[in-house]
């Protein structure tokens, strides 16, 4: 019998592993159903005021389709890089989890960088916060996606440090897991984005 528990306890994922870490993660996905609040929020306030276009330039007329799937194949390609860390770091593999960890940070910088830019160009053309309700709350809905996946990156980073420096424990393992939720949920949260603000503002 004591044979088969620990069979079993070694088929346990590493953030698993300690009781403190299973609440911790489940925690935090009663967190994600508060953010998934907070985005269905901002989301109804876009839908109620996407109509409020007077006064300034059509997002059709502003909108680079082109640019837009390049940002969201950027961001679905670091969900793919960041179960890949998940993999090996529940193989026991320290060095491969950092390695896609950090190409996944990659991936996630190169996406702000491409928001920001498209940020200042819709500026330039004269589509600010201030123009009319329309695009007031497409910067706050995009805007808010964005600082998501700044705080996303930093957190990833000082993840990172606390690994190197005490190792891969189901502890560390734990953050890891979670932010690795956390990530996948900005994910999902951008298809919505890509979906109903861009591909149907192309239309507008």
């Amino acid at each position: 019998m004591a044979q088969v528990s620990n069979a079993g306890e070694e088929n346990v994922p590493l953030e698993y592993k300690s009781g403190i870490g299973r609440l911790n993660i489940f925690g935090f996905w009663i967190f994600l159903g508060a953010e998934v609040a907070l985005f269905a929020t901002i989301f109804s306030a876009y839908f109620v005021l996407e109509g409020g276009t007077a006064g300034g330039p059509l997002p059709s007329d502003l909108f680079d389709l082109n640019n837009t799937i390049a940002m969201t194949l950027i961001l679905l390609t670091s969900s793919f890089t960041c179960g890949l860390a998940i993999h090996e770091m529940r193989k026991g593999n320290r060095r491969g989890m950092l390695l896609w960890l950090l190409v996944t940070l990659l991936f996630g910088g190169g996406f702000l960088y491409m928001e920001v830019m498209e940020f200042i160009h819709l500026v330039h053309e004269g589509a600010t916060i201030g123009t009319n309700a329309y695009w007031s709350s497409f910067y706050v809905l995009t805007g808010t996606h964005g600082l998501h996946v700044t705080l996303g990156i930093a957190w990833m980073i000082l993840i990172i440090a606390e690994v190197m420096k005490r190792g891969l424990t189901p502890h560390t393992a734990k953050k890891v897991f979670v932010s690795s939720l956390y990530w996948h949920f900005l994910d999902f949260v951008w298809i919505f984005v890509f979906t109903s603000v861009y591909l149907l503002g192309m239309v507008k």
